[in-house]
């Protein structure tokens, strides 16, 4: 690997000299908890299933995430959804009104939400028109205070996954964070990057629990990254982040692997299935190769089609806004009967 990579390099000065709130529970860590007696939090005594501040390092999923995905519990935080780990990482490595961030249009809006938020100039790079990283136009946009590069792959809206070669060559020749978005990695043939984390220091992958594990009300999102990462994100967030109910549901989930599996598999299918619908629907100009739980098409007018599915209670996403966009329509992948509904008002739109 030619990449020179020092994290100490990146890290904000006031958050490498901040010291973590320690929280009433985080001592006791390694102690069989059972039989002891808390008086230190000022909780409610009273047993009620949630009277308990919840684990602030939510140990339980961590040791199911670190089996499945053969990581060590110490490469992974959680948040309250990717966004909050997003937004960890802004606050962690890029001082307000100095540094920057590159992203790659069209890809998931949070990215520049996050950097206006925090102060940070978000340097867009247009994917090329089959929507891949521009990887001569992306090193031109980089200088000494851009922090870190935003993938998303498979891409949100697009649906596509990134060449592994130019993803690899960022890794080996930008300096900063490559955060990798895989939130929709269980859709793809594609092997996840989490395989890679022991090869390159400087590579950072969030996941989510709300795509293809159908946890998205609980709110949890996932980072995996080198543990000199992870200890500085820790560092920084709020000690309770994931609450009790959503580390219960969470694990209980990640046990049923059989479940999951049975659904992604449908999903798959279904989306097949879908495809193969709307390449006889007359005014669907063309059908983007994907591999994530949406399909995006180009239609005649999306504003138009837009509207008349929603006449007939059917909620797409209007994506004709994005860059590269124009007239593209995003449809997730629903059941069969949804997905056969869809299908016939889109039809019924002749």
């Amino acid at each position: 690997m030619e990449n020179s990579f020092d994290i100490n390099n990146l890290v904000r000065e006031n958050v490498k000299n901040m010291k973590p709130y320690s929280s009433a529970r985080d001592e006791f860590e390694d102690f069989d908890t059972a039989e002891m007696i808390f008086l230190d939090a000022n909780e409610n005594p009273f047993e009620n299933g949630v009277n308990r501040y919840p684990d602030p390092q939510q140990m339980r999923v961590k040791r199911l995430l670190a089996k499945q995905r053969r990581v060590q519990t110490n490469q992974i935080v959680l948040g309250n959804g990717s966004d909050e780990i997003l937004d960890l990482l802004f606050r962690a490595f890029c001082e307000p009104n100095t540094d920057n961030v590159i992203t790659l249009p069209p890809t998931y809006g949070m990215y520049g939400v996050l950097s206006n938020l925090n102060a940070i100039e978000n340097r867009e790079v247009l994917l090329s028109e089959d929507f891949q990283p521009e990887i001569e136009k992306i090193m031109e946009s980089v200088d000494a205070n851009t922090k870190m590069i935003f993938l998303c792959s498979p891409n949100n809206p697009t649906g596509n996954s990134f060449s592994d070669e130019k993803v690899a060559y960022l890794l080996q020749n930008f300096k900063g964070l490559v955060v990798i978005d895989e939130a929709y990695i269980d859709f793809s043939k594609k092997e996840s990057w989490i395989n890679e984390l022991d090869e390159y220091p400087n590579l950072i992958i969030t996941q989510t629990l709300s795509k293809a594990y159908g946890l998205a009300g609980i709110r949890l999102g996932i980072c995996y990254a080198s543990s000199a990462v992870t200890t500085i994100l820790n560092r920084i967030k709020p000690p309770y982040n994931v609450n009790e109910l959503s580390q219960n549901r969470a694990v209980a989930r990640l046990e049923d692997r059989s479940a999951i599996t049975t659904e992604i598999e449908s999903i798959i299918l279904q989306r097949e299935l879908l495809i193969e619908a709307l390449s006889e629907v007359s005014y669907v100009e063309k059908i983007y190769p994907t591999e994530a739980n949406f399909v995006l098409v180009k239609v005649d007018d999306a504003n138009k089609r837009y509207t008349e599915l929603i006449t007939k209670g059917i909620v797409i996403r209007n994506r004709t806004t994005q860059a590269l966009c124009e007239n593209t329509l995003r449809l997730t992948v629903g059941t069969e009967e949804e997905n056969k509904k869809l299908i016939v008002a889109l039809k019924d739109n002749y």
